[in-house]
């Protein structure tokens, strides 16, 4: 059963990665659209057990744990996007199984068997030929950094989720602290990115007065106009983009994939070989190839195609030997 919880995430998880996709082309400030999707999944959540009424217990507070690396990681991804390479950060970002099954090791003396060991790594080889093969190359390391970041993050994200299950934490107690954390810190964030520009406007309406104390008599009118647009700006009540109550409201229906998805991995822990897991749940990736495909029209290179016949053909060597 742990297999198709697995499947289940590694489907809303694909889903997310579509939206992330659409979302980074929009004009549309990053940690306020997060921001919204960790309120979506703490709501949710709140009032999912509000409804089952599920037990709070100390495993619960694991949750909190997993809110800070799944904010770590998920800021450090979108780093390494906006300073790297594309594909090694992706790539970096796709290997957590491979600490994963580690940690499992020396903290819970996890062991995979020899043939779940083989699917293990026919599915990782998969996934590492489908995440390099947008042309990854030795040379070219920029935002490595923050790519490593995001894989220790989020391996430490699957681990600290697993061990809620062994303190006998509850799925959606813990996914409310997990959520209301990371909201927490993504609020922070969004929070401290609107000072910084509200610095930068009143830096700029200091350099235009400045500029037009020194300039023609007529040319005071043109600056107070320019700075009261930059203060505009910089106080939300004008942007080129989308505003914020638009961008809160986006990321909350992107929320729903994340907290979905959440659901259905938190069973697959308890039930399931934490490597195991999280090597299925890596394979998202092929959902949103699949989608690359189809919409964006993408063509598909020869070792992405053999990456998703080396994925599949792992998980389904896996069902025989799970």
């Amino acid at each position: 059963m742990w297999l198709v919880f697995a499947a289940g995430a590694a489907c809303c998880f694909g889903l997310r990665g579509i939206l992330y996709q659409w979302t980074s082309r929009q004009p549309a400030e990053r940690n306020t659209l997060l921001l919204g999707v960790y309120l979506c999944g703490a709501v949710i959540s709140v009032i999912l057990n509000a409804m089952l009424g599920q037990a709070w217990t100390s495993g619960a507070w694991a949750g909190v744990a997993m809110g800070f690396f799944s904010f770590v990681s998920n800021s450090a991804m979108h780093k390494g996007f906006a300073v790297g390479k594309a594909s090694l950060v992706a790539l970096l970002a796709g290997l957590p199984p491979l600490v994963v099954v580690l940690g499992a090791l020396l903290l819970w003396g996890e062991r995979l068997s020899l043939g779940q060991a083989v699917s293990f790594a026919v599915i990782l080889g998969g996934g590492l030929l489908i995440k390099s093969a947008g042309g990854l190359s030795i040379r070219n390391m920029n935002g490595a950094q923050w790519g490593l970041l995001a894989l220790v993050a989020f391996a430490l994200t699957d681990l600290s989720s697993k061990q809620a299950t062994l303190w006998g934490g509850e799925t959606l107690p813990t996914l409310v602290l997990m959520y209301a954390t990371g909201s927490l810190f993504f609020g922070l964030s969004a929070w401290a990115a609107a000072v910084r520009e509200r610095h930068k406007a009143q830096a700029a309406r200091a350099s235009l007065e400045t500029a037009a104390s020194a300039g023609p008599a007529g040319y005071r009118s043109g600056w107070e106009e320019s700075a009261v647009a930059l203060e505009e700006t910089a106080g939300g009540n004008r942007t080129p983009g989308w505003g914020r109550s638009k961008t809160m409201l986006v990321g909350m229906a992107v929320g729903i994939t994340n907290i979905t998805g959440m659901i259905f991995m938190m069973p697959a822990m308890r039930t399931g070989v934490t490597g195991l897991v999280s090597a299925i749940i890596a394979l998202n990736a092929l959902i949103i190839m699949l989608y690359a495909r189809v919409v964006l029209r993408e063509k598909l290179k020869p070792l992405e195609l053999a990456g998703m016949a080396f994925s599949f053909g792992g998980v389904l060597a896996l069902r025989l030997f799970g």
